[in-house]
């Protein structure tokens, strides 16, 4: 049954309103100044438990001062798409490093990370060829496999078993393509690359990995999934973004030279968008040298991960499979996910409800993300917060 555009509209503001009225509307709420460990929304100072600033680099100097310096060398904008006037020097630095950080031989960057998802998946893949996908993969990688045209099959999450079911059947495609999140967004768990590694070679797929937020967080220095495992080169093409752990704009697709090449003359988002500002690409470079530079803000990641995933683990809190910074708090029902974020909201912790549709129905949760900035003292709080509230409301 087609429902009227007018009636989908109304109904989305009226269950907005009722959640408005009953103030357990945590969206689209504006913070005072930069984003940090803790933050300042609507004059009261909150823990910061719903940002990508996974290692606090947001108003990091060295970072701060790249950006000023960019914009007083090259202004505030490129006025123009990569392949014509919009190419600067600095936007070919940021490439070099990114395949740098990477171990590629060269990258691309769009200006976005949903973007890049899908100028990756439209351009690689058309009709006749195959994309297998995760599940639980982010949207952006959905929408890129409906608009490519290609077939597209999902696995169940991280199953290997259901993975090998499809490649079993996937004979007849030439080009077939394996796409997951290396660290995935709403369970705070990570893929599975050596089964994954070993399939694809298996049975001659070519793999994918979305990084948007196991840059800086996974591996001992912090260059993702393949130095997590020991895997140097066992993906093909690796996709990132440029703004969770690298607090700029944009996104990123990092391979061998014939590939970025490929990309950069054939895949739409790139021939048709402006480039990303200068003063961006400043900011980016200035990041993934602060993470290299800097490792103990990895390590003080982990021990934060650590000391609250215990926490709440021994308050009885269900937090799933998450091994990264990524923490879901498995609720269930709508009704006790909005009454227990009002409640650790009314004391001072900022932190968001993650609901049906965006995830399976019946498991709403709240979805916290660890910073490396964040104090003892800050999570301790948190967690007596935390424990006060699910005792309150009989979760825990």
């Amino acid at each position: 049954m087609v429902i009227p555009l007018e009636q989908k509209i109304n109904e989305l503001n009226q269950r907005l309103k009722k959640m408005k009225d009953e103030k357990r509307y945590f969206y689209l709420k504006s913070i005072d100044g930069a984003s940090g460990a803790r933050v300042t929304i609507d004059g009261r100072e909150m823990i910061m438990f719903a940002s990508y600033n996974y290692l606090g680099l947001i108003t990091h100097p060295k970072i701060k001062k790249a950006a000023i310096d960019a914009i007083e060398e090259y202004g505030t904008g490129a006025a123009g798409v990569r392949l014509l006037a919009g190419t600067t020097k600095i936007h070919e630095k940021l490439e070099a490093k990114i395949a740098k950080f990477k171990g590629a031989e060269d990258a691309v960057t769009y200006s976005s990370g949903y973007v890049t998802n899908l100028a990756a998946i439209t351009t690689l893949c058309q009709r006749g060829d195959l994309v297998i996908i995760d599940k639980l993969d982010h949207a952006s990688i959905i929408d890129g496999c409906l608009l490519s045209g290609a077939d597209h099959r999902s696995y169940l999450h991280n199953d290997m078993e259901s993975l090998e079911r499809i490649l079993v059947n996937s004979g007849k495609y030439i080009n077939k393509l394996i796409i997951f999140d290396a660290v995935y967004s709403m369970d705070g768990d990570v893929a599975n690359l050596p089964e994954i590694s070993r399939l694809a070679k298996k049975y001659g797929a070519k793999i994918m990995a979305d990084e948007a937020h196991s840059i800086g967080v996974l591996g001992k220095t912090g260059h993702g999934i393949e130095e997590h495992f020991g895997l140097k080169g066992a993906v093909d093409i690796h996709m990132g973004t440029l703004s969770k752990t690298v607090p700029s704009i944009g996104g990123y697709l990092a391979g061998d030279k014939d590939l970025i090449n490929y990309l950069k003359h054939n895949s739409r988002p790139f021939i048709f968008s402006a480039s990303l500002p200068p003063v961006a690409a400043a900011t980016a470079i200035a990041c993934l040298e602060v993470i290299e530079d800097e490792p103990e803000r990895i390590t003080n990641l982990q021990k934060n991960i650590k000391q609250f995933k215990n926490g709440l683990s021994s308050m009885g809190y269900n937090i799933m499979n998450s091994t990264t910074c990524i923490v879901p708090i498995l609720i269930g029902e709508e009704e006790d996910t909005l009454k227990l974020c009002k409640m650790v909201n009314d004391e001072g912790i900022f932190i968001c409800p993650i609901l049906f549709p965006a995830i399976p129905k019946g498991t709403n949760r709240l979805r916290a993300h660890v910073q490396a900035t964040h104090t003892s003292e800050d999570i301790d709080k948190a967690l007596d917060i935390f424990e006060r509230a699910g005792k309150k409301l009989g979760l825990i």
